[in-house]
């Protein structure tokens, strides 16, 4: 087949659209994974990532590992000076077409099912437009797992619409073996 006048062979008449992914990491041991994930996700053509992170998410990975932009709480208040400026946790929202909390640690999970807004992250996770997809990946020890609030917790995510990747088994960081 001949490419149309005026297109290179190769390539596309239909421009290609970005897929933007904002991952969000908070304080879970897991969080040692995220500049894996960051370089797994970028390897995807046409995706675009950004990263938020909790404050306790910082001590489990080094930031110069990270090949993105990596937004924290400090970013919300240096933005926003005064009524006109935009507000960063309204930006990622809209800037995102998916919203990837890896790991979700018990903390920020309870927060988020009980729409306690008290940080960047949560923030964006609280205005998120619920017609985008929102996947969470939970991630702690088993004894905070099998907790029954965490189930509720869990139950609560679903039931706004977001979709859980489930735990995997194995042995953890403390030496415990389970979710």
């Amino acid at each position: 087949m001949e490419p149309e006048p005026g297109i290179p062979a190769g390539s596309s008449p239909v421009p290609q659209k970005t897929f933007h992914v904002l991952v969000g990491v908070t304080g879970s041991v897991a969080a040692l994974k995220l500049p894996l994930l960051v370089t797994e996700l970028l390897k995807i053509p046409g995706v675009e990532v950004k990263v938020v992170t909790t404050e306790r998410a910082k001590h489990f990975y080094n930031a110069q590992e990270i090949p993105v932009t990596l937004y924290s709480d400090e970013d919300e208040w240096q933005l926003w000076k005064g009524r006109s400026d935009p507000v960063l946790h309204i930006e990622l929202r809209r800037w995102a077409h998916l919203l990837v909390l890896a790991p979700l640690d018990a903390n920020t999970l309870a927060k988020v099912a009980n729409g306690i807004s008290d940080n960047l992250l949560t923030c964006v996770i609280r205005a998120w437009d619920l017609s985008k997809p929102l996947l969470f990946c939970p991630a702690m020890n088993t004894a905070m797992w099998e907790h029954p609030i965490t189930a509720r917790h869990v139950e609560q995510l679903r039931a706004f619409g977001y979709t859980e990747i489930p735990c995997v088994v194995k042995k953890l960081v403390c030496g415990d073996e389970g979710q």
